[in-house]
């Protein structure tokens, strides 16, 4: 019966140091698909870097701190699936990913209502939408079209959306009109 609790007691004291550790990413393992950067508490990568981060610097973008995702550490997240009808071809399509909200807490944020979020696209396409959008409207960043990974050159890698039919003030506008706040091939997020 000792040897019980002396095991159950080593097993809660070993899982401690765990438990109180800051929640840290290590460099991402594969290439970085997204960069936040902002108002954020943590950071996984270092500052700009005017040679390694040309597309930053094309932008004319620049940051202190940031915390790079990679696929891996993005489909680790909790995965969220909508079905829109898309503007491209005018039928419902599944897409999953990782709700923003969830990705911007990941990075270290503390998401409000009244934080401004740009949301930026590799060519250089940026929408601004509020903290209490991406809560309503359930942002995702979309990792997946129709069961599988969004390639670049399409949709993604990753596309900032949400599911419009289910939004009323969306759904009541024309359908190229539903988007204009959803990037694809998001690259790059800033929390102002």
């Amino acid at each position: 019966m000792e040897k019980r609790f002396f095991l159950a007691g080593l097993a809660t004291a070993g899982a401690l140091p765990a438990l109180a550790a800051p929640a840290r990413q290590a460099t991402p393992q594969g290439p970085a698909l997204l960069t936040v950067t902002g108002a954020i508490a943590r950071a996984n990568r270092g500052r700009f870097d005017p040679v390694a981060d040309q597309m930053f610097h094309k932008q004319k973008l620049a940051f202190d701190k940031a915390w790079a995702f990679d696929f891996a550490a993005l489909a680790a997240l909790p995965a969220q699936t909508i079905r829109p009808t898309l503007e491209y071809d005018g039928k419902v399509h599944a897409l999953k990913g990782p709700l923003l909200v969830d990705v911007l807490q990941a990075a270290g944020a503390t998401l409000t209502d009244k934080h401004r979020i740009t949301l930026r696209a590799v060519d250089g396409y940026a929408a601004a939408i509020t903290g209490l959008e991406a809560r309503t409207r359930r942002y995702l960043v979309a990792t997946h079209l129709d069961g599988r990974p969004m390639a670049l050159g399409g949709l993604g890698p990753l596309w900032a959306v949400y599911d419009a039919d289910r939004i009323a003030e969306m759904a009541a506008r024309a359908l190229p009109e539903r988007f204009s706040t959803c990037p694809w091939a998001l690259y790059h997020i800033d929390l102002g």
